[in-house]
């Protein structure tokens, strides 16, 4: 290998390198979610519009089945354009429920006000919520809306808060008992998902005993 000469130098000063991490710090900046500051007071069409179609895509998936059987489970993989919120939808096409709960890391404010409108007109009786331990923090307009909607239906059901990270609704009805399955949070997500649908009791049972075991690091007044 050949010696640079004395006194050569190289000047280094105006040179840029653009690293992976600065290009990943660049895109983490672009994709940051922004909060919500002020609370929901009612859906906006935009919501509704966008449930509408995520509703409309899963029962066209289901062709129109008449009835869910019983022991049968239905998956599902979509592309961005149904969200977790939508399969509880789907069961309530089929029934009312006397009890459910429901498992996320994150929601947003229109899906507690959706929880809201399903506790007033009676589609659903009992709601117990689960939530990630982040939440209360990170989500705190959402969270203040959760603890509201349990002081407004006072012994619907109770709010947990612990380190959980599972997507999960179950409960029943007059004619079955279910559990679903997502990989989405509650809130609008648009990435392709995976999600299924259980009718049977056992998959409420495993799911409601687990549920039933945790206890809350925030304790409900």
């Amino acid at each position: 290998m050949e010696k640079l000469p004395d006194g050569f130098k190289i000047d280094f000063s105006n040179i840029t390198i653009n690293s992976k991490e600065k290009q990943n710090q660049k895109e983490k900046a672009e994709n940051k979610t922004h909060r919500r500051t002020t609370k929901c007071l009612e859906l906006s069409l935009e919501y509704e519009l966008r449930r509408g179609f995520s509703e409309q895509k899963l029962w066209d998936a289901m062709g129109g089945v008449k009835e869910l059987k019983e022991n049968t489970s239905y998956n599902f993989i979509t592309a961005g354009d149904v969200d977790a919120l939508s399969y509880l939808q789907l069961v309530l096409r089929y029934q009312k429920l006397d009890y459910c709960l429901f498992s996320t890391w994150c929601m947003g404010a229109e899906d507690i006000l959706k929880f809201d409108q399903w506790l007033t007109d009676g589609t659903i009786k009992k709601l117990d919520a689960y939530v990630g331990e982040i939440f209360p923090s990170s989500y705190k307009i959402e969270w203040t809306m959760l603890k509201d909607l349990y002081t407004k239906h006072d012994g619907a059901g109770r709010i947990a808060v612990f380190r959980n990270h599972s997507k999960i609704f179950a409960g029943y009805g007059n004619n079955f008992y279910f559990g679903i399955q997502t990989s989405a949070n509650i809130n609008t997500n648009p990435r392709t998902e995976n999600g299924c649908i259980t009718i049977g009791r056992h998959i409420f049972d495993f799911y409601k005993e687990y549920f039933d075991g945790i206890d809350s690091f925030v304790k409900q007044k």
